[in-house]
């Protein structure tokens, strides 16, 4: 059982990174390198930013809830890479619930980003919350990586049971 609870911390948490590490470097520049119309190439980032968040609620709670039953205890919540996880966690909420709600609303009050003259206060309160969220994936993607180069570390550090080794048999000649 411990094994596969490890395994699943380790699926969780680098399943999460990757996972980030793929938006920002194939679904982003793909995105807007292939799509002529950036505003429909935005919608598909904002979209799959969705998903991207959803995948790394159910990563953070899958990692938790690991670590507790590998523990047997709730203390292991306030050890560094729970701690990291839990930083993941709520990042990923604020980003989802505060920050991209607030740019669609902009989005849909300018109607196009796109043809929206950067001097726009509408545009440049848009632009500051982008780079917000920029942030926020970053912080998430740096927190991530220290947290699995912890984990792994706890779980080298961990000392396997030793099995005892059977008797040798005496012979009597």
């Amino acid at each position: 059982m411990k094994t596969f609870l490890r395994f699943l911390q380790m699926l969780a948490l680098g399943g999460w990174i990757g996972a980030i590490v793929y938006f920002a470097a194939v679904v982003t520049v793909g995105a807007f390198a292939v799509l002529a119309n950036r505003d429909i190439a935005g919608a598909i980032v904002g979209y799959t930013i969705g998903g991207l968040h959803d995948f790394g609620i159910a990563a953070a709670v899958i990692y938790l809830l690991a670590a507790v039953l590998l523990r047997r205890s709730l203390k292991v919540l306030v050890t560094a890479a729970a701690i990291g996880v839990e930083l993941m966690l709520l990042a990923t909420l604020v980003s989802q619930e505060i920050v991209i709600p607030r740019m669609n609303v902009l989005r849909a009050q300018m109607g196009s980003v796109a043809t929206t003259a950067a001097t726009n206060p509408l545009r440049a309160q848009f632009d500051r919350l982008h780079g917000v969220s920029v942030d926020f994936e970053v912080a998430i993607l740096l927190i991530g990586l220290v947290a699995l180069f912890l984990t792994v570390r706890q779980i080298a550090s961990t000392k396997p049971a030793r099995v005892a080794a059977p008797a040798e048999k005496v012979r009597l000649s």
